[in-house]
């Protein structure tokens, strides 16, 4: 699917995501992304790929909107344009850095465009894409960039008999397929992409539901023990009082 500045080019799907009788998106694990473009059909394109991926999404219209959110909400990774209203996407992404921010970044950059590669990188872009691009070549590199920020070398993620395909947004136990919603999809991605720390109720709150969505912390114990029942075995932990934890050992 090509994507630049045409007509939208991918189907809509509600931002609340699939009933509880349907499995997860196919796509990426549903962790929470920030989308920084002035361009608002191609905005909407991709918002809605991403959210058809499984992610979670917000979006901002110019730099400083996207600085702001960037600074105060809790993002996985940040797609964002350099050519931006009020404060270009430069001197966004050097205001995140200098403010100890290290969430992964891909810069959208205009086609043959090498000086703004060049200054992107400078800037500590993580990884750039140029104008007009597929939408699989985005996800593809926001899942690495995920991928790599959190420890992972390899594209599935495993702990113990549990297998996470995160492009495929499968899992599996002991080989056998399991039938997840898409909350709880979001639940055990984010846990296994941070196994051996403690996750707290909030944070999982804050990545598994985008901005506008009526967040509500207590219904990740629902979530969980969803999971629990699902996966079986004792893979999520609860930290009295802390939060939930998948040992690294697993």
């Amino acid at each position: 699917m090509r994507v630049g500045l045409s007509r939208s080019l991918v189907r809509a799907i509600p931002s609340e995501g699939p009933p509880q009788d349907q499995p997860a998106w196919r796509g990426a694990p549903s962790v929470r992304i920030l989308v920084v473009e002035d361009e608002v059909q191609l905005a909407e394109q991709l918002s809605r790929a991403l959210r058809d991926a499984g992610y979670a999404v917000d979006t901002a219209a110019d730099g400083e909107r996207g600085e702001f959110l960037g600074r105060t909400e809790g993002y996985d990774a940040v797609i964002l344009d350099l050519g931006l209203p009020k404060i270009d996407g430069l001197t966004v992404l050097k205001q995140w850095r200098d403010a100890g921010l290290a969430m992964p970044v891909l810069v959208l950059t205009a086609r043959g465009s090498w000086h703004e590669k060049v200054q992107g990188i400078d800037g500590e872009a993580d990884d750039y894409v140029a104008k007009p691009f597929q939408i699989e070549e985005v996800l593809a590199r926001l899942r690495a960039l995920i991928r790599r920020s959190s420890g992972q070398v390899t594209p599935e993620l495993r702990c113990g008999p549990v297998t996470l395909d995160p492009r495929g947004a499968r899992v599996t136990v002991d080989g056998r397929p399991v039938r997840l919603t898409s909350h709880e999809f979001r639940v055990l991605s984010y846990l296994m992409h941070h196994r051996g720390r403690i996750v707290s109720q909030s944070e999982l709150t804050e990545h598994i539901y985008s901005q506008g969505f009526d967040r509500d912390s207590n219904t990740v114990e629902v979530f969980v023990a969803r999971l629990r029942r699902k996966l079986g075995g004792p893979l999520i932990e609860t930290v009295r009082g802390m939060g939930y934890r998948i040992e690294a050992g697993r």
